[in-house]
């Protein structure tokens, strides 16, 4: 038994040093294998995230590659098609892939769907040999320098020197590179990651919406970039570019946090409204696919069927209470012409309003605070106020009355309270003792304090005549459009010179220009480019903000967004890249070819969406559903529901 026994124990010890021998074995065949697809400078199977097909790329002198994953929620009509998205943020920023070599120079082109990853160069020797990594249609094309332009045309093969995202050379290329390469020195990666079609937690449901369709991307002509010289002033403003902008991607990713966690505080006792509230919430989160939705077209949002649920919840439960406290004329007393008007049409509308407004305070969900911050900078010019410190002083002043005077205020930490302001000062004024409310601001600068899910990006509104704000509506056909962008205004900030310095006079279908005359003649002419051009570029000017975006859904145009950072209005609900074009400001030397790059299908796509979205971008007396008035009402809201927390 003895000897039984020893054996069997004998057995056993072996059994177990058998199974550590196999575990390590297969360990550090998993580590050699993972190490090896880094390290290995033969080929490499390259597996594309959303689609079966599958490229082999040698690496052996690979720069660098990056991979983007294509959002599948693009919600458009079953008529269109899923063209490129160019120059944009529709991706992370290392979606722009780079070639580097002699003579660099930029392109920005992404493909929305088809394309999910980048062009990959090596080279042997003194030969460049490029090899795109298409699925379905992507194509990379041959430089070729003519005199002092670069034109493109079609040879899938192409020459060195292709920097995709990056900033162009105007002066002798040579030397500029060397700025680019510093530029480009210290640039981080950031996540691959695309959300960009998720308004909250409930929106993956939303898929079943979209009716994706096989994209067709039409033969572009060749385009050229000029390369004039740069000032010392704009080197130094492209060197700040190296300072990575938030991208519409990552605007997505923080949009989303919001609404998994919320950032407000909890209140100091519960309530009726905000059980109110959070029921609400759940409706909406569980709102049921809507395939009718008379008056909303699905391709311009985010995800229909929550807005739809949301604005019938918003009219049949919302109530607001606004503050009598306050003295004219920085409160009760709306500007209802010029470049701030937002604010003031909306206190007018507000103030006016019986469906949402009650006297009792008891019964409301939101709190207005209705002061102009137009009057507030007025006040400041005419002396009356010293500077920043005493504006914040005021509204602090005057949170002490309300405070005081109800309990409201108290209860929330002013999280159920909401302003609506337009002019470029306001993030700073309100930033501190109106931290916690919700801010509807045109200067929606997300690299300064401006909270993504929290506040909402009110758009900018050139009102030239109250009595009749609709105006010259409306432009020409799309196919009657012969220019293909449009620019005028003063210079304004950093940008604008620049965009003048690259595109003023250069080319005949690019109609940049400075200031134009402020005479009855001159609106007219800035009216017919408007409505007579394709895209009409919207460049920031002191701040992220301008006009201009609305001024382009106004007229019919395209948007074309330059603005590094800037949140578009109601960014929580629509879907701007299926109507608009987002381009990094370092990519303005290559504004044209981006521009040209679009396909014919996807240009008409877009502009059919700016026709379909402008009636959320209008003013009217007496308020229309789904209009502007309402929309900025609903962002507040939205944002408020997503953000209400039980004690």
């Amino acid at each position: 038994m003895d000897i039984i026994a020893k054996f069997h124990g004998s057995c056993r010890a072996q059994i177990r040093r058998l199974l550590v021998i196999t575990g390590m074995v297969v360990a550090v065949m998993v580590v050699f294998q993972s190490f090896s697809l880094v390290t290995n400078k033969g080929s490499i199977v390259m597996m594309v995230v959303g689609n079966s097909n599958t490229s082999v790329v040698n690496m052996s002198t690979l720069t660098k590659i990056d991979v983007a994953v294509a959002s599948d929620e693009e919600r458009l009509e079953p008529d269109m098609d899923r063209g490129l998205t160019v120059g944009v943020e529709n991706y992370p920023n290392d979606s722009f892939y780079k070639l580097k070599g002699e003579n660099s120079f930029n392109k920005g082109v992404t493909d929305d769907k088809s394309l999910n990853m980048g062009y990959v160069t090596s080279s042997d020797n003194s030969s460049t040999e490029t090899k795109a990594m298409e699925i379905e249609h992507g194509r990379l094309e041959k430089v070729e320098k003519v005199g002092s332009t670069y034109n493109f045309d079609d040879d899938p093969k192409a020459t060195a020197g292709l920097e995709l995202g990056g900033v162009q050379n105007r002066a002798s290329p040579g030397d500029f590179t060397a700025e680019v390469e510093k530029l480009d020195a210290n640039s981080t990666a950031s996540e691959s990651i695309s959300a960009a079609n998720l308004s909250s937690t409930a929106d993956v449901r939303q898929t079943t919406e979209s009716q994706p369709m096989n994209p067709k991307v039409s033969k572009q002509p060749p385009a050229s970039i000029p390369t004039n010289t740069l000032s010392a002033a704009d080197i130094s403003t492209l060197k700040r570019w190296n300072r990575r902008p938030t991208s519409i991607s990552k605007m997505d990713l923080l949009l989303l946090q919001s609404r998994v966690s919320s950032r407000s505080m909890r209140p100091s006792s519960s309530s009726v409204r905000d059980r109110e509230l959070l029921s609400a919430k759940v409706e909406i989160e569980n709102a049921p696919v809507s395939w009718n939705t008379p008056g909303l077209h699905a391709s311009v949002f985010r995800n229909v069927s929550i807005f739809k649920r949301s604005y019938e919840l918003m009219e049949s439960i919302l109530k607001v209470y606004i503050y009598k406290e306050g003295e004219k004329p920085i409160f009760h007393q709306p500007i209802m012409r010029g470049i701030y008007a937002s604010e003031g049409w909306f206190m007018k509308l507000m103030e006016g309003n019986r469906k949402f407004v009650v006297r009792d305070p008891k019964k409301a969900h939101l709190f207005y605070l209705p002061f102009s911050s137009q009057k507030l900078r007025i006040a400041l010019s005419e002396q009356k106020l010293r500077n920043h410190q005493d504006l914040q002083n005021y509204l602090k002043t005057y949170v002490k009355t309300i405070s005081s005077k109800y309990r409201f205020w108290n209860r929330t930490g002013g999280t159920d309270h909401f302003v609506v302001a337009c002019h470029d000062w306001a993030p700073k004024f309100t930033g501190q003792h109106l931290r916690n409310c919700i801010k509807a601001l045109c200067n929606a600068d997300v690299s300064k304090g401006f909270k993504i899910g929290m506040d909402t990006s009110l758009p900018v509104t050139y009102i030239r005549s109250a009595e009749a704000p609709l105006d010259n509506l409306g432009g020409n056909p799309p196919l009657k459009r012969s220019t293909l962008a449009f620019f005028a205004g003063r210079m304004h900030g950093y940008l604008r010179p620049i965009l003048l310095n690259f595109w003023e006079n250069k080319v005949d279908d690019m109609k940049i220009f400075g200031p134009m005359p402020h005479d009855v003649e001159g609106k007219r002419i800035y009216r017919e480019h408007m409505k007579n051009s394709k895209y009409c570029i919207c460049a920031r000017g002191y701040e992220v903000h301008t006009p201009r975006v609305v001024e382009a859904i106004f007229y019919e145009c395209v948007p074309v967004i330059i603005s590094d950072n800037y949140v578009p209005p109601f960014f929580e609900v629509l879907n701007w890249e299926a109507f608009s074009v987002f381009v990094q400001e370092k990519d303005i030397p290559n504004l044209r070819n981006i521009l040209l790059s679009i396909p014919e299908e996807r240009y008409l796509a877009m502009q059919s969406r700016v026709k379909k979205v402008q009636k959320h971008f209008l003013w009217h007396k007496k308020p229309e559903k789904y209009d502007i008035f309402h929309m900025v009402l609903h962002s507040i809201w939205y944002n408020r529901l997503f953000n209400t927390r039980t004690k």
